[in-house]
Protein backbone atom coordinates (compact mmCIF):
# COMPACT_ATOMS: atom_id res chain seq x y z
CA UNK A 1 0.00 0.00 0.00
CA UNK A 2 0.62 3.91 -0.68
CA UNK A 3 2.57 5.36 2.34
CA UNK A 4 4.24 8.57 1.41
CA UNK A 5 1.88 11.59 0.54
CA UNK A 6 2.80 11.49 -2.69
CA UNK A 7 2.23 7.62 -3.37
CA UNK A 8 -1.23 7.99 -2.06
CA UNK A 9 -2.01 10.88 -4.36
CA UNK A 10 -0.56 8.84 -7.38
CA UNK A 11 -2.49 5.56 -6.07
CA UNK A 12 -5.92 8.34 -6.21
CA UNK A 13 -4.78 9.86 -9.60
CA UNK A 14 -4.76 6.25 -10.75
CA UNK A 15 -8.34 5.75 -10.07
CA UNK A 16 -9.11 8.24 -11.35
CA UNK A 17 -7.79 7.33 -14.37
CA UNK A 18 -8.70 4.01 -14.70
CA UNK A 19 -12.37 5.05 -14.37
CA UNK A 20 -12.27 7.40 -17.06
CA UNK A 21 -10.35 5.34 -19.70
CA UNK A 22 -12.36 1.96 -18.73
CA UNK A 23 -15.67 4.12 -19.90
CA UNK A 24 -14.10 5.76 -23.19
CA UNK A 25 -12.50 2.35 -23.66
CA UNK A 26 -16.21 1.07 -23.25
CA UNK A 27 -17.45 3.64 -25.49
CA UNK A 28 -15.36 2.97 -28.32
CA UNK A 29 -15.80 -0.80 -28.35
CA UNK A 30 -19.79 -0.11 -28.50
CA UNK A 31 -19.10 1.54 -31.76
CA UNK A 32 -17.03 -0.95 -33.11
CA UNK A 33 -19.76 -3.26 -32.16
CA UNK A 34 -22.34 -1.88 -34.36
CA UNK A 35 -20.26 -2.04 -37.44
CA UNK A 36 -19.28 -5.11 -36.40
CA UNK A 37 -23.16 -5.91 -36.48
CA UNK A 38 -24.44 -3.49 -39.83
CA UNK A 39 -21.71 -5.94 -41.25
CA UNK A 40 -23.30 -9.24 -40.42
CA UNK A 41 -26.90 -7.94 -41.35
CA UNK A 42 -25.41 -7.35 -44.79
CA UNK A 43 -26.26 -3.53 -45.19
CA UNK A 44 -23.20 -1.88 -47.15
CA UNK A 45 -25.09 1.62 -45.94
CA UNK A 46 -25.82 1.18 -42.66
CA UNK A 47 -22.04 -0.03 -42.12
CA UNK A 48 -20.59 2.72 -44.11
CA UNK A 49 -22.43 5.19 -41.89
CA UNK A 50 -21.54 3.08 -38.61
CA UNK A 51 -17.83 3.22 -39.85
CA UNK A 52 -17.70 6.68 -40.89
CA UNK A 53 -18.97 7.22 -36.94
CA UNK A 54 -16.75 5.11 -35.31
CA UNK A 55 -13.70 6.10 -37.28
CA UNK A 56 -13.25 9.74 -35.39
CA UNK A 57 -14.15 7.54 -32.00
CA UNK A 58 -11.38 5.18 -32.39
CA UNK A 59 -9.03 7.91 -33.71
CA UNK A 60 -9.73 9.89 -30.38
CA UNK A 61 -9.02 7.12 -27.89
CA UNK A 62 -5.53 7.19 -29.88
CA UNK A 63 -4.82 10.85 -29.20
CA UNK A 64 -6.14 9.39 -25.32
CA UNK A 65 -3.72 7.29 -24.81
CA UNK A 66 -6.36 4.35 -24.89
CA UNK A 67 -4.89 2.70 -28.11
CA UNK A 68 -1.85 2.19 -30.02
CA UNK A 69 -1.94 4.07 -33.58
CA UNK A 70 -0.73 1.31 -35.15
CA UNK A 71 -3.24 -0.77 -33.78
CA UNK A 72 -6.32 1.38 -34.27
CA UNK A 73 -5.03 1.79 -38.19
CA UNK A 74 -5.27 -2.06 -37.75
CA UNK A 75 -8.94 -2.28 -36.90
CA UNK A 76 -10.24 0.59 -39.22
CA UNK A 77 -8.42 -1.00 -42.19
CA UNK A 78 -9.82 -4.18 -41.52
CA UNK A 79 -13.13 -2.74 -40.94
CA UNK A 80 -13.46 -0.63 -43.94
CA UNK A 81 -12.05 -3.54 -46.19
CA UNK A 82 -14.82 -5.72 -44.80
CA UNK A 83 -17.10 -2.94 -45.56
CA UNK A 84 -16.22 -2.83 -49.13
CA UNK A 85 -16.25 -6.41 -49.64
CA UNK A 86 -20.10 -6.10 -48.45
CA UNK A 87 -20.85 -4.10 -52.03
CA UNK A 88 -18.81 -7.09 -54.04
CA UNK A 89 -21.01 -9.59 -52.74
Amino acid sequence: MANTPQSKKRARQNETRMAVNKTRRSRIRTYLRKVEEAIASGDQEAAAAALRVAQPELMRGVSRGIFHKNTASRKMSRLSSRVKSLGKA
